[in-house]
């Protein structure tokens, strides 16, 4: 009543700044005495529940008494000063602030009596709705300029602070009320940036808006979820599910529009961006840790959510501090978001092509990771999702609908446009960190990079596709050892010749010549299938002569096992060209093959194969090659086998030996065993079967159900297949297997899955912890019995060699004079044992 008789800039002076502390104590009281007496009400003591009522009703009148005071300061003029109402906003907000806490907590405070005054109650909200909502559009009308004192600044900025606060006692209370409260925020903060964004809590305002957006995520996923069990497709709860949709895309924009505005002051709060999206995408398909919603509402919320939240990422990308956030090392992320990680950087992957050339720069020389490394790194992790394997929809064909695919599928893909996508100035980066995947530990990244590189070759010029391969092979060539690296080279390697031209894979066979025995370290990792006939039968004739000259070699010699390198490489590209030639190899370079394999045969010994790794590598490629010849192999040759096998097996050899005589007994079938070796042979091979289809390792065990297959569908000795079933649970599983029967339902799965990707984890750190340790100092220790019976072995097996091949014909003239030599070397090793 009073105010209209007050000019504006006479109102704070005059008005507000006595009137309004003193209506703050007194509606301080009211609260005190209304939070006293609450706690005693019930429906018998009506004296108690008047003076409550009387409570409540005078707080509502003092509600609408300060309504009406600022409903009529917005009627003064469209531009109110704010220092002519300098105590009015922070007086209300507290009001408002309390009001609203009070509501929130009253279903605790009245003790289970809220029907005794939930008229006033709602009223006392209603009115509080009110006046925050005219609050708001005065704050519409105030000016804070450019020539704004300290005083009006520092009002500004508790005026939004206090503000953020309210927005966190009403944040489950009413939605519309939530999002304008958080709209005054943003407009306000906006509005005044220029003066603003040196003072306000950026780190409370962004937590404020993730936390809000994740609750109202979490809200939106609970109602999809209880829709789904109840089978609810329309009504209250779908209104509800989509009005808190809504509600999640006003926060996404939210974000957009602050981060925007203020990027530069939020250098350390990145880590809550990058959180906020990993949180999201761990509980939406197609994590295996989000709930199960219908994919309707799926798509609600990507279409009306997801979209919207999409531009902060494309915003994000200039700002360095975003970009070391999320390239940093992130094996320690927990198990539920690794995959929502590795679908992030393929989001940005995506995005980065569109962008300035310093923009890729920055986010490809990363400070402690380039973005393809932690792309390698974060897709290593996925272990669970690989292996299940989830889908993610995908469009393959322009103008075609999206069709499901797998994880793998969906990365290989992005990752080649990415390729295809990439500048000149980023392919030195581009190449660095497919050699560095290529090269690493894990199998399933090696693949990927392989894919990569090769999708390279084939959208590259064929000079590019030609320098890679002459590049691998040096590599190859070079490399000192046989080490796993060199394997995936050469996977590598001959997956790209099949990409190279004809006149460049003629060039390839011209720089690493077949015929030159250090050249074979090359040629066994290539396929010949990859050349044009003509050239291949070339190479063919080149790579025999030199492989069979080099096992000779050998074989003439000491037979040193620390030799056996070479030698192994020869027999790899015997196995080459044999797989190329097929039955097409001429008769007199297959009787040259056999005969020196059947030499290697005489003298192997299971206790050296056992002990002597080389060795195992050399038995292993020996088993391949006589599975191309098993209708060729005499019934010595089979009986040297079978023995030294079963033998072997006793011995429990390492899982690659197990795998190459699975490999070599699932041919067996294809050839009849001679009758005179028969009875030394079945038992031998039922026993390696038996033994193997038994095996605890899953690898073992399922390529012994493979080979046991074909074992059973070829062999023309029925009689011994039931032999190789010598227990019930074993010929079980081999019924199964046929049957094609799951024995895992897909839950089942998930969850061993989910538990041995925890299991990988603890071990991975804990050989990196290990790797970090200093090695101990070795000890010197004097040759064990089994060194010397090693020896000693390959000595007699020597001269058993030397023994066989003299009762074959007459020897050449320096073969005596060798052997007087080794004569004389064996009596000084006699006389020094004495």
């Amino acid at each position: 009543m009073f105010l209209p008789h007050i000019s504006l800039g006479d109102l704070e002076q005059t008005f507000f700044s006595k009137v309004l502390p003193k209506t703050l104590q007194l509606y301080d009281k009211l609260m005190y005495e209304l939070s006293s007496e609450a706690k005693g009400l019930t429906g018998q003591n009506t004296e108690l529940c008047g003076t409550v009522r009387n409570l409540l009703q005078t707080i509502v009148q003092l509600l609408e008494t300060l309504t009406s005071c600022v409903r009529y300061i917005c009627t003064l003029q469209e531009c109110v000063p704010l220092e002519s109402i300098r105590t009015l906003p922070s007086s209300v907000l507290h009001v408002i602030k309390y009001t609203f806490t009070h509501c929130k907590d009253s279903e605790s405070m009245y003790c289970g009596h809220l029907h005794l005054i939930s008229d006033l109650l709602q009223a006392m909200f209603k009115e509080t709705y009110s006046l925050q909502k005219q609050l708001m559009e005065l704050f519409d009308q105030i000016s804070v300029g450019s020539a704004s004192t300290e005083g009006d600044i520092t009002d500004m900025v508790s005026v939004i602070h206090t503000v953020l606060e309210i927005c966190s006692v009403i944040s489950n209370m009413d939605h519309a009320l939530h999002a304008n409260t958080w709209k005054f925020i943003i407009k306000q903060s906006l509005k005044h940036h220029s003066l603003l964004q040196c003072h306000l809590k950026h780190s409370d305002i962004l937590s404020g808006l993730c936390k809000d957006t994740l609750l109202s995520f979490h809200s939106s996923l609970q109602l999809a979820e209880e829709m789904k069990m109840a089978d609810i497709q329309d009504g209250t709860d779908l209104r509800l599910f989509q009005k808190t949709v809504k509600l999640c895309r006003f926060f996404a924009n939210s974000l957009v529009y602050y981060t925007k505005e203020f990027l530069p002051f939020l250098s350390d709060l990145c880590s809550q961006l990058h959180q906020l999206f990993l949180q999201i995408y761990s509980k939406f398909p197609p994590s295996l840790y989000a709930p199960a919603i219908s994919e309707v509402h799926q798509d609600e919320i990507s279409r009306v959510f997801l979209v919207a939240l999409d531009p902060l990422i494309t915003q994000l990308l200039p700002f360095s501090p975003f970009m070391e956030q999320v390239i940093r090392d992130t094996s320690g992320l927990p198990a539920e978001q690794q995959l929502p990680q590795c679908l992030l950087l393929i989001t940005i992957m995506d995005k980065l092509s569109c962008q300035p050339e310093d923009v890729q720069t920055l986010w490809n020389t990363g400070k402690r990771l380039s973005f393809l490394s932690a792309l390698f790194q974060s897709f290593q992790q996925c272990s669970a999702e690989l292996s299940l394997p989830v889908c993610l929809p995908e469009v393959i064909s322009t103008g075609q609908p999206e069709v499901r695919i797998t994880l793998y599928h969906y990365v290989c893909v992005h990752l080649c446009s990415f390729i295809a996508s990439t500048l000149p100035s980023q392919f030195p980066h581009l190449e660095h960190s497919l050699l560095d995947a290529v090269l690493g530990s894990s199998m399933i990244t090696s693949l990927l990079a392989m894919d990569s590189w090769c999708f390279l070759a084939r959208y590259g010029t064929a000079e590019l596709c030609a320098h890679h391969c002459m590049v691998i092979a040096h590599l190859i060539k070079s490399w000192p050892n046989e080490c796993y690296q060199v394997s995936v080279l050469g996977v590598l390697l001959k997956r790209m010749l099949f990409l190279m031209a004809p006149d460049h894979q003629a060039e390839f066979a011209h720089k690493f010549l077949p015929e030159e025995v250090e050249n074979l370290a090359v040629w066994q990792h290539v396929s010949l299938r990859a050349m044009n006939p003509d050239l291949g039968k070339r190479v063919v004739q080149g790579l025999c002569m030199a492989a069979l000259s080099q096992c000779r070699r050998w074989l003439n010699s000491r037979r040193a096992w620390g030799e056996l390198q070479p030698v192994n490489s020869a027999l790899s590209v015997l196995l080459v060209a044999c797989n190329f030639s097929g039955d097409a190899l001429e008769a007199e370079l297959q009787a040259s093959i056999l005969g020196v394999l059947g030499q290697f045969w005489t003298f192997l010994q299971a206790k050296q194969v056992s002990d002597e790794p080389r060795l195992q590598q050399t038995l292993c490629l020996l088993l391949h090659l006589l599975e191309l010849f098993i209708q060729a192999l005499d019934a010595q040759l089979i009986s040297q086998v079978f023995s030294l096998l079963s033998s072997l097996l006793r011995l429990d050899p390492p899982d690659h030996v197990r795998l190459a005589m699975l490999d070599f007994l699932s041919s067996v079938g294809k050839v009849f065993i001679p009758q005179e070796v028969q009875r030394q042979v079945v038992p031998q091979l039922t026993y390696l079967f038996a033994s193997l289809l038994a095996d605890q390792t899953w690898l073992v065990h399922q390529r012994a159900l493979e080979a046991f297959r074909h074992f059973a569908e070829e062999t023309v000795h029925e009689d011994v297949v039931p032999q190789c079933l010598n227990s019930e649970e074993i010929k079980n599983k081999v019924v199964d297997f046929m049957a094609k029967v799951r024995e895992e339902t897909t839950e089942a799965r998930i969850e061993r899955l989910k538990q041995e990707r925890i299991t990988c984890g603890g071990l991975r750190m804990s050989i990196a912890y290990l790797n970090l340790q200093p090695l101990p100092k070795r000890a010197c220790h004097p040759p064990s019995e089994e060194q010397y019976k090693a020896a000693v072995g390959t000595m007699e097996g020597a001269v058993e060699a030397v023994k066989l091949l003299l009762q074959k014909g007459s020897p050449p003239a320096w073969v005596a004079v060798k052997l007087e030599a080794l004569h004389t070397a064996i009596a000084i090793l006699r006389d020094s044992v004495r």
